[in-house]
């Protein structure tokens, strides 16, 4: 059997969508529950430190990796009925639910609590900001979850139209 590019680009698509969904799963059930359990200013500062850590090549390669290789699948399978129909909609889940989410959501919470300067504010402040924060960011991050497992999933199913179709 004769393994084709556009099975390669759907096998990668599958993967990187998986690792990102796995990334914000693990997210979900391990640091958040965590992070629930720390004072005010240790929470935002763990939360400056990991904000700026997340900015790697490694996160970015399956952050944006993903809708790539979604899209690029996408056009690579369009004459492939089923197939290209379930990796166009796991393509547009990530691109509104994760990519989107994130962008204009978590991003900008992420750029306001950089841009506080913890040493200078009071205990008020801090659980002000804190609550404002952490409530907006952790429904964010539950919606770009819910998603991305969800692009996850199509992404598989397509895999096996895909196989199906052979």
């Amino acid at each position: 059997m004769e393994i084709s590019i556009k099975s390669v680009t759907l096998f990668f698509a599958v993967i990187l969508t998986g690792l990102s969904a796995g990334l914000f799963y693990a997210w979900m059930v391990s640091v958040l529950p965590g992070t629930r359990k720390l004072a005010d200013l240790t929470y935002l500062e763990s939360m400056q430190s990991i904000n700026r850590e997340i900015l790697n090549p490694a996160f970015f390669l399956i952050f944006l990796g993903s809708p790539i290789a979604l899209a690029i699948s996408s056009i690579q399978h369009v004459n492939s009925g089923l197939t290209f129909w379930l990796i166009l909609v796991a393509t547009a889940i990530y691109l509104v639910g994760t990519f989107a989410v994130t962008a204009f959501g978590n991003v900008p919470l992420n750029d306001s609590l950089e841009a506080l300067d913890l040493a200078t504010q009071n205990e008020t402040k801090l659980a002000q900001f804190r609550k404002m924060y952490e409530g907006k960011w952790n429904r964010l991050h539950l919606i770009r979850t819910v998603f991305s497992v969800i692009s996850f999933k199509l992404s598989i199913m397509g895999i096996f139209a895909q196989i199906k179709s052979l």
